[in-house]
């Protein structure tokens, strides 16, 4: 069979926990999967428990169930292979643009470690045949919406069941379009016949929005510590002091996260010749601006959030998440873990923390550009300010990009509307929380892409006073893609690179490799 070409480690898969550093080398870097052999024991011996229930004459949900508002009809066993596909058929119901592929990827390895808890009962073909749709690089087709977030994520889930089918939609590894029995056969995959309880199985998780928040986890850990970076730019640019952030200041209030990111900065700001003017009897500004010298506050506190969001993520990493599940001693009870509400909760809090980071990013963006406070930088760090506009207007872009980020901190977690003929009446909207969150997480990016340029071009306003060896570095690979003052140019292509030195770390390696970063 072939497998996904990767450089990393194969993700060792068991009846324990995989760990967001697995989610993330299966769902962005194409990491093999393997199965351990106490997760095939584990697997076989709650089949069993299945299979024995299968010959009972007595109704068991799932089993010998219909499902939801139908779960006290009974359903005869030659009947019940049809009673799961159709359930996986009739739920596979999405709708709107595709899911990105790495979320697709890490739902399918989330929803493969629940299989092999031993909790679900499914056969062992089953989770061996899941774990080879991964390894092909096969990614099913999954739409926008289709989730409320309980039964968990059924309807993504069950678009990856259909796969395993071998009916609907994939693409293969190399990201073409087609019929999952055509990838499945050019993979040397056997379509899976689902057999009692399987489909439920296979669709009744929080694994979508859980991939995504350990996505999102990745992402804002890189995201918060350029803004450190930048802001720290801002700082200096704008000539403030880096007083504020001394550590015995930040020991007085005990935030973890606040004490990191004000070690951050002052490790940005150590040694800058541009601080090292201004500092002394002879300067009469006592205090900076709250987006200048409360930034460790935010940022840290921002911190604090995303490891909060961590500690949730990997409680449900370890979660066996089914309805019904077949407990250690054998039964198999209907329950409600999954619900999505754990999940929610901390991705709509992680929308609030993004929000307030960019926005305070973007009040630094525009104090630079204004002459009444940037110290005197030229107004919008025009060439020939009247002649040209200078930045003025990607501050606009930071500004709308803040303003729809305030529209997305809105909880998608408070909102529930009762499905499945309120059977289902109380919802999570998890799947929402988490879809908002990445294009907030996006948004995030392009206003710290933007303050980099911005601060970026004042510092090489200030020469020939040099900024510190960490920012200096940073402006340094900026100006990699992105050129400095000068007159007005076509700025759009200019913010895109600068977003993607921020998006794939660039910034962050710049000034890791001058000074420690936390």
């Amino acid at each position: 069979m072939p497998a996904v070409t990767s450089e990393s480690a194969p993700v060792h898969v068991g009846v324990g926990a995989v760990s967001l550093a697995d989610v993330i080398a299966v769902a962005r870097h194409d990491a093999a999967v393997t199965i351990d052999d106490d997760a095939r024991a584990a697997v076989a011996a709650s089949r069993r428990t299945i299979d024995q229930l299968a010959d009972d004459p007595a109704p068991h949900y799932g089993i010998s169930t219909g499902f939801g508002a139908l779960a006290t009809t009974f359903i005869a066993a030659d009947r019940r292979t049809q009673l799961q596909q159709s359930l996986v058929r009739s739920h596979a119901a999405g709708s709107g643009p595709e899911v990105e592929r790495e979320v697709i990827r890490a739902l399918m390895l989330l929803r493969l470690s629940t299989l092999l808890t031993g909790r679900t009962g499914v056969r062992p073909v089953t989770a061996e045949t899941y774990a080879a749709v991964l390894n092909a690089g096969i990614t099913p087709v999954v739409r926008e919406y289709g989730s409320l977030g309980c039964s968990g994520d059924l309807a993504p889930l069950a678009h990856c069941a259909l796969t395993l089918m071998g009916e609907g939609t994939v693409r293969d590894a190399q990201g073409t379009p087609m019929p999952a029995a055509d990838a499945l056969a050019a993979a040397g995959i056997t379509p899976v016949v689902l057999a009692e309880k399987e489909g439920l199985a296979l669709i009744n998780g929080t694994d979508g929005m859980l991939g995504m928040l350990a996505l999102a986890i990745e992402d804002l850990r890189l995201l918060l510590t350029t803004a450190d970076i930048t802001a720290a730019m801002s700082v200096e640019a704008l000539l403030g002091t880096d007083a504020a952030f001394a550590d015995d200041l930040a020991a007085l209030r005990p935030q973890h996260g606040q004490r990191a990111a004000a070690a951050n900065m002052r490790g940005m700001l150590a040694g800058s010749p541009i601080v090292a003017s201004h500092r002394g009897p002879e300067c009469t500004r006592v205090q900076d601006a709250y987006s200048l010298r409360c930034a460790p506050q935010v940022h840290g506190a921002a911190r604090d959030t995303v490891d909060h969001a961590a500690l949730v993520a990997e409680r449900e990493l370890a979660a066996a998440v089914d309805n019904p599940v077949v407990t250690l001693d054998g039964r198999v009870e209907s329950n409600g873990n999954f619900h999505g509400a754990p999940v929610g909760y901390v991705l709509d809090f992680l929308a609030i923390v993004v929000a307030d980071v960019a926005s305070m990013a973007e009040r630094r963006t525009d104090r630079s550009l204004d002459p009444a406070r940037s110290n005197g930088l030229p107004a919008f760090l025009a060439h020939d300010a009247g002649v040209d506009s200078g930045l003025m207007i990607a501050q606009y872009t930071s500004a709308g990009i803040v303003s729809e980020l305030k529209r997305l901190a809105v909880p998608a977690s408070v909102d529930s509307i009762p499905s499945s003929a309120m059977q289902e009446d109380h919802v999570s909207m998890g799947w929402a929380a988490a879809r908002k969150l990445r294009t907030a997480i996006d948004g995030l990016t392009r206003v710290l892409a933007i303050e980099a340029m911005t601060a970026g071009r004042a510092l090489d306003l200030r020469a020939p006073l040099a900024p510190a060896p960490a920012t200096g570095a940073v402006l340094a690979r900026l100006r990699e893609d992105v050129a400095g003052p000068g007159p007005d140019r076509h700025l759009s292509p200019e913010i895109e690179l600068a977003v993607e030195a921020v998006r794939c770390g660039a910034l962050r390696r710049a000034a890791a490799a001058v000074t420690e970063l936390q």
